[in-house]
């Protein structure tokens, strides 16, 4: 089968792999129909995750027809269109060292846990944004404990943050404020979240800006959507290449934690591994603020999710900005990572679909 393939930060390739085979009776190889690169790939093609191995299928954004299920499985069936979760697809060796789904087939260990059919009135471009993007953006809505009237500050304008900014208005927030430093994302977030948006970059400090568009009380709650920076810099690969440490810097989680009132609540989306005193606990603790975050349980996020898309009050596709054949993967990396033609959120399509 073909498959991308990790050889170096910043070098991937497309190379033949063997097919792979049911390794426990509960396992399922999956035919994969459609994936996706996420913001979270990026610190791994940056070389920012520490010990991500050279041989290594990214992808835990996938669709796909089951192809074979082993003999303990009962609740799939070759044939079966289904959707898989993101929890085990996270690429790293660290975190599990399953190769993921941007490749023409893929191993899905606990097949009787994770994937879950896909409904036929579900479209596969949908389907394929609830396996993280959108579960997670809806998650992050959801930690915040959003209350009616709520103002709600977004920090990141990329798939997650859109769909957290979405959310957080099905939540009851009351005004809804997206911050980043990309106009063609902005205009995203006020098209498809109908956001409030501004671009960090045209103020001196954008904490104080929020203090002033908020009567200088802050936002109710304010959702980190952008993570550790996956751009990377020389710092942040010293402390992922060679002190084994996941790179990042925690600039977005800090402007939230200045900027939400005192008493308010901060929620966590973004991938995370800085070291720790970079992070202004003590600001926040002086604050009295609620810090909440967590991986997405994706599952538990879906009845909510299919009925929104169902009853026609969302449509997850609608932030995807680009199609690319699996043989193309190396450009479709370079174009999200470098923010190239307004790419918001990239889909892979494997060949012979």
């Amino acid at each position: 089968m073909r498959a991308m393939v990790y050889r170096g930060p910043y070098k991937i390739r497309v190379e033949e792999k063997d097919i792979p085979a049911l390794e426990h009776p509960n396992d399922a190889i999956v035919q994969v129909r459609l994936a996706a690169i996420c913001g979270s790939d990026l610190h791994l093609y940056h070389g920012m995750m520490p010990d991500t191995r050279v041989g290594m299928t990214f992808g835990h954004e996938f669709i796909g027809v089951v192809h074979e299920v082993g003999p303990s499985v009962q609740s799939l069936k070759p044939g079966d269109r289904v959707m898989v979760p993101f929890n085990i697809y996270c690429g790293s060796h660290t975190c599990g060292g399953y190769d993921g789904g941007q490749a023409e087939y893929v191993r899905v260990p606990f097949a009787d846990v994770g994937p879950s059919l896909i409904p036929e009135w579900m479209d596969d471009e949908d389907a394929v944004l609830l396996t993280d993007a959108l579960a997670t953006g809806y998650f992050g809505a959801q930690l915040g404990d959003i209350a009616e009237g709520d103002v709600v500050a977004v920090f990141g304008a990329g798939p997650v943050g859109l769909f957290a900014a979405k959310s957080a208005w099905f939540m009851g927030a009351g005004r809804v404020i997206v911050i980043d430093h990309l106009d063609y994302r902005l205009e995203k977030a006020r098209s498809f979240a109908h956001a409030e948006t501004y671009n960090f970059t045209e103020y001196d400090d954008i904490v104080v800006h929020m203090k002033k568009i908020t009567d200088y009380l802050g936002s109710d709650v304010a959702i980190d959507a952008a993570g550790a920076e996956a751009d990377g810099n020389l710092m942040q690969h010293i402390s992922s290449a060679s002190l084994k440490l996941q790179g990042g810097s925690p600039i977005a989680l800090n402007w939230a934690i200045d900027s939400v009132r005192k008493g308010g609540t901060v929620s966590v989306m973004g991938a995370y591994g800085p070291m720790f005193s970079a992070v202004k606990f003590g600001d926040a603790m002086n604050k009295g603020l609620t810090l909440r975050m967590n991986q997405c349980p994706v599952k538990r996020q879906w009845p909510r999710l299919f009925e929104h898309i169902r009853n026609g009050y969302l449509k997850p596709s609608e932030i995807v900005t680009h199609r690319f054949p699996l043989d193309d993967i190396n450009e479709a990396y370079h174009t999200f990572s470098a923010k190239l033609d307004g790419c918001i959120k990239p889909l892979i399509v494997p060949n012979g679909y």
